[in-house]
Formats: structure tokens, C-alpha cells, sequence
């Protein structure tokens, strides 16, 4: 039973995907069922550059990488690429932790709750090439393309081994970072919220006795074989449950600490220039108070802002530079090395 709370709801909707048959990965198309609004009067400059640009927000699982791509989808034109490998998945809301609609704040989302089979195996290929498709599409409406989540793993395969995207596009990596022994502690206060909103109702409604198989599909998520004993033995076992529940933190704790040390080893071995946000002191705060908030647009969302407009914007200082001065090369007719001579160009 689903519980009227926000960790319950279903995901924002977002641009929907034909259905995936990934024994047949050549016959796939991907094309928007539904129209997206137009763009603004103001997004023009997303295609008016040579190379176009892309926003990753990366960081370990709890840190807020989707609050804060969403923060920045409000404030430009943008839309949200999901690239966490388990919420592609239909279903298991509350398990893989799927923004709700009123997080989403009307922000369009893609690659969230796309795959109807759960045992589908949903392959860093598939997410490279359905991540290809949707950068060029949403940069085609003139919005700005934010590809946000926790598969490192995917982003990798994207920027480092797809050749055709790297050469295609200039990122700007957004990290956002929280002190570990904080992050547990919000984890496991995470976790009782999830469980209090539903989540072992919802895992119980997928558990299948016939199958104990956790290592394909959304079968894999942290929170559904940590409850399989527990099913197993009826469900009525409240020592059995608590032990699944501490198991469900131990596991998720263990996840951050991987997606932490892949990010530092990313960084430095591809030399990602990443932007490291620290919003430890977000966390060290009561949830959802005033305060908190504050905070977390003073040293996460508003920093953030700024590094994305100087990222979006450098590009078009130079070529406004350049403008100039040819325009006034064509004006006084002095060829531009003679300029360049004077110290015009400068």
C-alpha cells in the first residue's frame, strides 16, 4: 500500500520512449510521443555554437544530484536525463528512489521508469545510445541538456568511450559531495522514510518465491533481495524485517563509498575538471527547515548557478569579441593582422 507521502508518489512525466526490446538493440527508434513546449526567446544561443554543450550532475547516491538538477532546470532552459541504471526501470517507486511530480516542478525528465521488463538487461551501450539521441533532441528545441545521476558507469561509457558524443560536446561536470560519515547517517534516516512510506509493501508486491535470482534487471536494487528472507518466511517475522532493513542501510552506505571513490578515480585518471560542491553543512541541518534551505542554495544551488552560466556563456564572449572586431575591420578596412599589429585586438 502506497502512503500519501512524497517518497511514495509516482515520477515526473517526461517524454516517453516505444517500447525496448534490447534482444533486437538495431531495431530501436526513439521518437517524443508527446510535444514539449516551445522554447523561449531567450534560449537561442544553446545552438549557436560550434561545439554544444552539456551539464552532468554527478555524485554518490543521497547527496541531492537530482534536487540540484532540478534547481538548475528552473533557471535555464533545460531538461533532466536521468542516468541512474536502476530507474530506468518501470516500477519500485520508493526503492530506487524516483523523483516525485511535485520535486520534478514541471521540469521534463527522459530515461526515468522507461523499461516495462524488469528483467531486462538495460546495458551501458543502451544508455549511451539512448543518451545520444536525447542530448541532440533537446538541444534541437534549444534547451540545455543536464544528464543527472548516480551510474557512473554510464557517464563514463558516454563521455570517455563514445567517440561520436565526446567529439560532439563540451561538459561541465557538477559534483556533488557530502562527508561520508554525514551521508550515512541522512542514508539511514533515508531508509526508515522509505519504509515508512511504503517500501516493503512495494517490494513485496514484486517478490516472486519461485525465484531467487537477484542479478538482472531491477531484481538488483538495493532494498529487494535484502528482503527476500524475510518474505520468505512469511513476512511476519519483525526480527527477520529489522535485520532486512539494517542490511538495506549497511548495503546502501556501501554503494555511496563505491560511487565516491569511482568519481575520485574518474577525475583524476580522465582529468574531468570537475566542480566539487560541498554540501555537507546542507545535511548537518534539519531536512526541509528554512535554515537548511538557505544553506543549500548559498554554498550548493547558487554556486552551481554561476558555474553553469560562466560554462554556457564563455563561448559566446569570445565569438561576440570576434564579432566586433571584424565589424570594425569591415568598417575602417584595416586587415585584421595589421590590427592584430596595432593591438586593436586585444
Amino acid at each position: 500500500m502506497m502512503m500519501n507521502t512524497r517518497l511514495s508518489a509516482g515520477a515526473c512525466k517526461q517524454v516517453q520512449l516505444p517500447s525496448m526490446n534490447f534482444a533486437q538493440k538495431s531495431s530501436f527508434r526513439m521518437e517524443p510521443a508527446l510535444p514539449l513546449p516551445p522554447p523561449t526567446s531567450t534560449t537561442s544561443f544553446f545552438r549557436s555554437r560550434k561545439k554544444e554543450k552539456v551539464v552532468f550532475v554527478v555524485g554518490p547516491t543521497g547527496t541531492g544530484k537530482s534536487r540540484l538538477a532540478i534547481d538548475l532546470a528552473t533557471r535555464f532552459p533545460a531538461e533532466v536525463v536521468n542516468c541512474d541504471k536502476m530507474q530506468v526501470y518501470e516500477g519500485l517507486e520508493i526503492a530506487t528512489n524516483k523523483v516525485t511530480d511535485g520535486e520534478c516542478r514541471g521540469v521534463p525528465h527522459h530515461l526515468l521508469g522507461v523499461v516495462p521488463d524488469p528483467l531486462a538487461d538495460f546495458t551501458a551501450d543502451d544508455f549511451c545510445r539512448h543518451a545520444s539521441f536525447l542530448t541532440e533532441s533537446i538541444l534541437a528545441r534549444d534547451r540545455l541538456p543536464i544528464v543527472a545521476g548516480g551510474s557512473n558507469s554510464f557517464v563514463e561509457a558516454l563521455v570517455n568511450h563514445d567517440v561520436d558524443f565526446r567529439s560532439r560536446y563540451e561538459f561541465c561536470f557538477l559534483w556533488v559531495d557530502v562527508a561520508l560519515p554525514v551521508l550515512y547517517a541522512f542514508i539511514s534516516d533515508r531508509v526508515d522514510r522509505m519504509v515508512r512510506a511504503g517500501l516493503v509493501e512495494e517490494v513485496r508486491a514484486v517478490f516472486d518465491p519461485t525465484d531467487r535470482d537477484y542479478t538482472r534487471g531491477i531484481r538488483r536494487a538495493i532494498g529487494v533481495p535484502e528482503l527476500d528472507e524475510y518474505f520468505r518466511s512469511g513476512g511476519r517475522n519483525a526480527a527477520l524485517l529489522e535485520a532486512a532493513i539494517e542490511q538495506i542501510k549497511e548495503n546502501t552506505c556501501i554503494l555511496a563509498s563505491r560511487q565516491l571513490k569511482k568519481i575520485q578515480r574518474l577525475n583524476s585518471q580522465w582529468n574531468w575538471s570537475m566542480h566539487r560542491v560541498d554540501a555537507t553543512e546542507v545535511f548537518l541541518r534539519r531536512s526541509g527547515s528554512a535554515e537548511s534551505d538557505e544553506i543549500w542554495e548559498e554554498i550548493v544551488s547558487g554556486p552551481s548557478t554561476a558555474i553553469v552560466d560562466q560554462f554556457l556563456h564563455r563561448e559566446l564572449d569570445l565569438v561576440s569579441t570576434a564579432m566586433a572586431v571584424e565589424e570594425i575591420k569591415a568598417a575602417v578596412g584595416i586587415p585584421l593582422p595589421a590590427m592584430a599589429a596595432a593591438g586593436l585586438t586585444r
